[in-house]
C-alpha cells in the first residue's frame, strides 16, 4: 500500500475501484458539496497508482498554488470559454495516449438544480466511456464501479447518469447541497 493509501486508512476511508482501468475516460464524480471531495478522489486514485487530471477554476491557478494544482494534473477553466473548454479537452483525449478527466458535473459545491453538460460532450466527441464516481462519507468509502458509454444523446443521456446518483444523495458531506 502507498502512502496515499495509507493515508486514507488512517483517516477511515476504503477505496473501491474496481471500474476496468482505462487509458482515457472522463470520471464523473457526485455528490460534489465539500472541497474535502478533491482531496478524497486524489488520493483514492492516487492509492491504485493512477494519474486524473481534473478542472478547476482558473483562479486558483496563482502563484505558488499553480505549480501544485498543474503537477497534480489540474486543468484551469476559463467560465468566459466553456465552449472552448469541451472542444479542446476532446482535442486532447485525441492527442495523448493517456487521459482520465475528473469531472463533477454539479460544477460547484453549493446546491444547483441544474448540472453541466460539458462531460458528457468530451466524453462522447472523445469516444470514451464515463466512469461513475461516488465519494460516500456515510461509509467514508470512495467507489467507482459502473461505466457509461454516452449515445450523444445529451438530455437522456444526462437523465441517466443522473438516475444512477439519485440513491447517493444521502452519502454527500452535505446532503442538503446535492440537488436532482
Amino acid at each position: 500500500m502507498n502512502m496515499c493509501g495509507r493515508l486514507l486508512k488512517l483517516m477511515g476511508w476504503s477505496v473501491d475501484i474496481s471500474a476496468p482501468r482505462r487509458d482515457k475516460c472522463v470520471i464523473c464524480v457526485a455528490p460534489h458539496t465539500s472541497n474535502r471531495d478533491f482531496l478524497l478522489g486524489l488520493l483514492a486514485y492516487k492509492s491504485l497508482g493512477r494519474e486524473a487530471n481534473f478542472l478547476m477554476k482558473e483562479s486558483w491557478f496563482f502563484f505558488p498554488l499553480k505549480y501544485l494544482f498543474s503537477t497534480l494534473g489540474g486543468i484551469p477553466v476559463s467560465r468566459k470559454h466553456s465552449s472552448d473548454l469541451t472542444t479542446s479537452l476532446v482535442e486532447d483525449f485525441h492527442r495523448r495516449s493517456y487521459m482520465n478527466l475528473a469531472v463533477t458535473p454539479e460544477g460547484t459545491r453549493s446546491g444547483r438544480t441544474t448540472w453541466h453538460t460539458g462531460f458528457l460532450r468530451i466524453a462522447h466527441g472523445a469516444g470514451v466511456p464515463i466512469q461513475l464516481g461516488i465519494i460516500d462519507y456515510i461509509r467514508k468509502r470512495i467507489v467507482i464501479k459502473d461505466e457509461f458509454l454516452p449515445t450523444g444523446d445529451i438530455p437522456a443521456d444526462l437523465e441517466h447518469v443522473q438516475q444512477y446518483y439519485r440513491t447517493y444523495g444521502n452519502c454527500a458531506r452535505y446532503p442538503e447541497k446535492f440537488i436532482l
